[in-house]
């Protein structure tokens, strides 16, 4: 078997020994190369910025010119809509009248006749239509391209009081609506004395018949207070009469009293009593 060498220590000392690699010999013609492949991709990248930046500036002159031209179209679409003759209020229909002359109220607005519709003075309307006491609200309607349409609302008689020698239709605020020589015979006769439509007595007296059923308030043919706590009434028929009280909780008043009628000899003379909330007292008389 052969023996093993063993290495010395200086053998040792030179494998440890760091290995000198000999640097590479850069020539000039590789440095020109270098140089000339630096400044392509530099005039590369500059260019790549330059058509980037480009771009952004085209898209934001796109982006600005097409808002402007939106406006402008815009612009010009509303100075047509405001200004153009073509869109100039024409005519004026009014309806809902009955005891309101609608013609009247047509003359009364005619002076926005001509006036482009978006430029109407509903201001000026609600002065002329202030004149009309009979007119309780009213709404406007624009129908393209020139017609306004009034809807009115009048005001609703609720009784008729006695006024010298004729009768006056009052509606619940107490504004006289029509006056006649001679009773109407569709609403309830109103008797509150001396006193006038700005009493307590009379504000009671509208509570009771606003509270009332059609059916029942369609049979009350006078009714009285003198102070807003002894409202009564008599229907129409043989006279039955209604002892009412306050006007404070009228609403159930109504229904109970509204229950009992029906139920009743329509031709015995009786009185109905539901001032006490909860019972109503039915007596002959």
């Amino acid at each position: 078997m052969p023996a093993k060498s063993v290495p010395t220590k200086s053998a040792k000392r030179a494998e440890r020994a760091p290995r000198v690699v000999a640097p590479a010999v850069v020539t000039e013609r590789d440095a020109r190369r270098e140089l000339a492949r630096a400044a392509r991709e530099r005039r590369r990248f500059e260019k790549g910025e330059v058509k980037r930046f480009t771009r952004r500036s085209r898209a934001r002159r796109t982006a600005w010119l097409t808002v402007s031209g939106v406006v402008v179209v815009l612009g010009i679409i509303l100075a047509v809509a405001v200004y153009s003759p073509l869109l100039a209020l024409r005519t004026v229909t009014v309806d809902g009248t009955a005891r309101v002359d609608a013609a009247e109220v047509t003359k009364a607005v005619e002076s926005q006749l001509g006036t482009p519709v978006a430029l109407i003075d509903y201001d000026t309307i609600t002065k002329q239509l202030a004149k009309f006491p009979l007119i309780r609200s009213y709404v406007t309607e624009v129908v393209p391209p020139g017609t306004l349409l009034i809807h009115v609302v009048e005001r609703a008689p609720v009784g008729a009081v006695v006024n010298g020698a004729q009768f006056d239709l009052l509606d619940p605020a107490g504004i006289v609506v029509q006056s006649s020589p001679t009773r109407p015979p569709d609403v309830p006769l109103i008797n509150i004395g001396d006193q006038d439509a700005e009493s307590a007595a009379y504000a009671s007296v509208v509570e009771v018949l606003l509270a009332l059923p059609a059916p029942l308030l369609a049979q009350v043919d006078t009714i009285t207070a003198t102070t807003k706590d002894d409202v009564s009434f008599v229907l129409r028929g043989v006279g039955q009469s209604v002892v009412w009280g306050s006007s404070e909780n009228s609403e159930y008043k109504a229904r109970t009293l509204a229950a009992m009628v029906p139920n009743q000899d329509a031709d015995r003379l009786l009185e109905y009593d539901v001032s006490a909330p909860g019972s109503v007292v039915v007596t002959p008389r």
